[in-house]
């Protein structure tokens, strides 16, 4: 007699199923615009009303979705979103992509996971496939999701299938898409990967099976650790090739010339987006109760943590060698997206820069072509819109501060045009035209 894991795996095998996910932000709706292509169902969970209401009519909120898509599916009534949790029981397979920031105190904060597990375990019936995406520590599963969902009396392998398997977004990047990353995925039991691993290849090229949940999860932070760590390693650069003179930018070209044994990492103002700046921190508090303290991840966090403390002392520097206090003074922020032309702005260390220089008696403005007004956060309550970026507006500030370098920028017309640049991009790479160009 087939069991209800059994019909699941013939649902998925045929494409039959009905996919939830919860949370539709920059990897829930993307993950689901995957699936819709590949001509599977899908039902999106979200609390945010306004999302929902857009959803609804076609709209998309994220740049590089594309909205006549959307409301095609949503026409032909393939793709519906809802706010409606009791709804949870109707999908076959329910994706888990909800956020998982850091505390005050830069410890896991689970919240959103653990209320997520309560409203699937009410309605949890046999036959479902549960999938955690969220970046989390190793063992997060097993030790606080599997319990919750078993707490009504069905088990984990037998009756419903439970696995891990990271989101891998990169939003901006014109190469890789959900479709075409690799998908890692590790599941609390051999049935539970087989059907975890058998549901992504229904939409995604390249499936990636490991031995477990505590496997998956740390391979995700792994991937962010490497680029914290690298990236603190050239920022931490970035201040000593200042003090001795050196171009930090030009090194990095000169030795990305070897074809072997080196690949390039670039300083900057700090670390943002969702992933870097938060995740090396749920290994190290996970370390902690094995007694074992992660030095490299930690003073990764410290180098990087501080980059903007040090772009602000550098603008100081720059302001007072023309004559110029920072109290009083006009400062152009250009770009608040956290990477180079996207419109996400999560852990951006251009809040920090603003935080402050406002602080230091500065009067600070902001112009990004992508972010036309910003809304408030956890950490910051700003609520500016976008300055346009015009000669007259260029020529009336004391500084122009380059934190990210969109395309969009004419980067020609604003060294026409300013009277101080401190640029943390290296975008410029000498004094020009009379113009102080100042790395930082």
């Amino acid at each position: 007699m087939a069991t209800a894991l059994d019909i699941l795996e013939q649902k998925i095998a045929d494409k039959e199923f009905l996919l939830g996910i919860i949370g539709l932000g920059y990897v829930g709706l993307p993950l689901s615009l995957s699936f819709l292509r590949r001509g599977v169902r899908v039902l999106g969970f979200d609390l945010d009303h306004d999302k929902i209401e857009m959803l609804h009519q076609g709209k998309s909120y994220i740049k590089h979705i594309p909205a006549d898509e959307l409301y095609i599916y949503v026409q032909q009534k393939r793709f519906a979103a809802t706010n409606d949790f009791a709804k949870l029981a109707e999908p076959d397979a329910l994706l888990i992509c909800v956020p998982t920031p850091l505390t005050k105190n830069r410890e896991p904060d689970l919240q959103y996971i653990k209320a997520t597990a309560q409203a699937i375990a009410r309605t949890l019936r046999p036959g479902q496939l549960i999938t955690l995406e969220s970046t989390t520590y190793p063992g997060t599963t097993v030790e606080v999701l599997q319990p919750i969902l078993e707490a009504g009396g069905l088990a984990a392998e037998t009756d419903f299938a439970l696995a891990y398997s990271p989101e891998r977004e990169d939003p901006g990047n014109p190469k890789f898409g959900t479709a075409n990353i690799p998908k890692v995925v590790g599941g609390v039991g051999p049935r539970s990967t087989d059907l975890a691993a058998a549901l992504y290849r229904t939409a995604l090229e390249q499936v990636v099976p490991v031995s477990s949940t505590q496997a998956a999860e740390l391979t995700k932070l792994l991937e962010n650790i490497f680029r914290s760590v690298n990236i603190a390693l050239v920022n931490e650069l970035k201040v000593l090739c200042h003090r001795m003179g050196i171009d930090v930018f030009e090194v990095i070209q000169a030795a990305s010339t070897k074809p072997f044994g080196y690949m390039p990492f670039y300083p900057g103002p700090g670390l943002g987006g969702h992933c870097i700046p938060i995740d090396p921190f749920y290994l190290t508090s996970k370390a902690r109760e094995y007694d074992f303290t992660t030095r490299f991840i930690e003073l990764a966090g410290e180098i990087n943590t501080t980059m903007p403390y040090y772009v602000v002392e550098r603008t100081i520097e720059a302001l007072n060698q023309q004559g110029r206090a920072i109290k009083g003074a006009k400062v152009l922020l250009l770009g608040v997206a956290y990477k180079k032309d996207v419109d996400d702005a999560r852990e951006s260390p251009s809040f920090k820069l603003m935080e402050l220089l406002t602080a230091k008696g500065a009067t600070v403005l902001y112009n990004d072509p992508h972010i036309p007004r910003l809304r408030p956060t956890r950490r910051y309550s700003y609520t500016h819109t976008s300055t346009p970026l015009t000669k007259e507006t260029i020529e009336s500030v004391d500084c122009v501060l380059i934190a990210t370098d969109h395309s969009a920028y004419d980067y020609d017309f604003i060294r026409r045009h300013a009277r101080l640049i401190v640029d943390t991009r290296g975008v410029y790479h000498r004094l020009a035209d009379g113009v102080t160009i100042v790395q930082a």
